[in-house]
């Protein structure tokens, strides 16, 4: 049976016209919103990407352009950079959804983290990949452009679900550790028992700016079982017997919308960005609709 890859050719060729974005202003370093990449004092050639509708004419190589008869634009790195780090939760509720569909949120979720650091790698942006769970574990630094993609799906390619999320502990953990304030992008399904609003506005807080992604499988928000049910925490093996029927959907619903609403304000207050993605849709529609409109890509 063949497998199927994480991220494929044409999505990557879409991906190449967006940037990653970014509002604030951090002390000593450059960057900000990614607009030029271009021509100037200190500045080191990384790589070429195609030529695109709106790209400045002044980064084009016409030396290749008179050879190939193809427009490619030169890309070139100024250090210091912002920071861009994307924490992936791996935690076991994250493996709802049908593991044979498109709707398995585990796979959507790396899938979304692969495309992300495409559009990061081509805009020669440095990104640092750090799954967590009940704790951080080993990260994956990736830069330097678009040939650097293919480290990047092998380590999300190997990673596997474990372990209880406890955000609250993780987001501590992470500003002890990477003291330098940057863009945190966190893609998760906010699934977790303890408190998220806290220590996320503790992130914010501290200074990062925020980009929340909450995932969802469809019966995550709505579940379609009625009569008596025996549930089991994907998470901590405990279980819970419940009698579910059109009312109890309805009001379970209405908590899970109230909680999405809670990391929206929570993200718009500290001028981030909220991004509440089902996985029934494509990633492909996800990265060029509600990514795009929330402006976290552009």
């Amino acid at each position: 049976m063949a497998v199927t890859p994480l991220i494929d050719r044409a999505f990557l060729e879409r991906l190449e016209r967006l940037a990653l974005r970014w509002s604030a202003s951090f002390p000593g370093l450059v960057g900000g919103h990614n607009i030029s990449r271009f021509s100037g004092s200190g500045q080191e050639f990384l790589d070429h990407r195609n030529f695109h509708q709106g790209d400045d004419l002044r980064a084009v190589n016409w030396r290749a352009y008179m050879r190939l008869e193809k427009m490619f634009l030169k890309m070139f790195q100024t250090e210091p950079r912002v920071p861009v780090r994307l924490l992936l939760d791996i935690s076991e509720s994250m493996t709802t959804g049908d593991e044979n569909k498109l709707t398995y949120k585990f796979d959507y979720a790396r899938k979304l983290a692969a495309a992300l650091c495409y559009v990061g790698l081509v805009r020669l942006d440095t990104i640092q990949i750090l799954p967590f769970s009940h704790q951080l574990f080993d990260p994956h630094t990736s830069g330097g452009g678009r040939h650097r993609l293919l480290p990047v799906v092998d380590y999300l390619t190997a990673l596997q679900p474990r372990g209880a999320s406890q955000l609250g502990k993780v987001l501590r953990d992470f500003i002890s550790s990477y003291p330098q304030r940057g863009l945190v992008i966190l893609i998760s399904d906010f699934m977790d028992n303890g408190e998220i609003e806290k220590p996320v506005q503790y992130l914010a807080d501290y200074g990062h700016e925020i980009s929340l992604i909450q995932l969802w499988a469809p019966e995550d928000r709505t579940p379609p079982w009625d009569g008596e049910l025996d549930l089991e925490d994907a998470e901590t093996g405990s279980y819970l017997q419940i009698s579910f029927d059109e009312t109890a959907r309805q009001q379970y619903q209405e908590a899970f919308d109230a909680h999405a609403a809670m990391l929206q304000k929570l993200a718009m207050r500290n001028n981030g960005r909220y991004v509440g993605i089902e996985t029934s849709l494509p990633v492909d529609e996800a990265i060029f609709g509600p990514m795009v409109r929330s402006r976290g890509v552009a």
